[in-house]
């Protein structure tokens, strides 16, 4: 039985440390037609870094409903293509999730590559329970925000969210209101980065942590989930 043609991989790339690629994602990156990044600029400088020379073409939230035809048409050419994002894994809180849709429609085939996300290091970091947990990425920014808070006041697993340096301190404040003060939670950035730091404590220690604190860098805030005797 022959091997069936994989026509799209999606590749995981290294979130910080660039020793967290894969020698099989380098293999794939090197044999692909095309490798369609988030940010040319940015994954250029990791291709070059591998010392890998293919083809380069944009694709983000901007440009994806426009170009995901042209790609599985591509494809079903005879094209492979390789997906990557500025760090992590694909269509994880990045573009992704449009084009998998449309190729598995068009029955040709997708493969994940395993490797680096930042959520589960953050969660295993964390000393929360992870037997059980819920991913939520980003939290709108201004309209549903407080309604997908409000969501999950009686969630008992886990939550994960990402979240910017800039409004960590309103989140873990919403956080705090909703959920209350003592809620365990752990503030994880720069993962595994040079200056990895993983803040454990309650909402209320990590609000007065990070009021007189400079936070940098990208973040996962875990939060446990309520306490089912509670």
């Amino acid at each position: 039985m022959s091997e069936s043609v994989v026509n799209l991989y999606l590749v995981p790339t290294p979130i910080g440390n660039l020793k967290d690629i894969t020698y099989r994602a380098v293999d794939v990156l090197n044999t692909a037609d095309m490798i369609l990044a988030e940010d040319t600029r940015t994954s250029g400088k990791l291709l070059k870094h591998l010392e890998i020379s293919r083809p380069l073409q944009s694709y983000h939230i901007f440009n994806e409903h426009k170009t995901v035809v042209k790609l599985v048409e591509r494809m079903q050419k005879g094209e492979v293509f390789a997906l990557i994002s500025d760090a992590g894994t694909p269509a994880i809180s990045d573009p992704g999730f449009l084009l998998v849709r449309e190729v598995l429609a068009a029955g040709l085939e997708v493969q994940c590559l395993p490797g680096a996300t930042a959520f589960v290091p953050a969660l295993v970091n964390s000393g929360l329970p992870n037997d059980r947990f819920v991913f939520e990425g980003f939290l709108p920014h201004k309209k549903g925000r407080k309604t997908r808070i409000e969501g999950l006041v009686e969630e008992v697993r886990t939550i994960i969210f990402y979240e910017s340096p800039h409004r960590l301190l309103k989140t873990l404040g919403q956080l705090s209101e909703a959920f209350g003060a003592e809620r365990q939670a752990c503030v994880s950035r720069e993962l595994t980065k040079l200056h990895e730091e993983n803040v454990r404590g309650s909402l209320e220690e990590l609000i007065q942590y990070y009021q007189t604190n400079t936070l940098k860098g990208e973040i996962v805030l875990t939060v446990a989930g309520k306490n089912p005797k509670a």
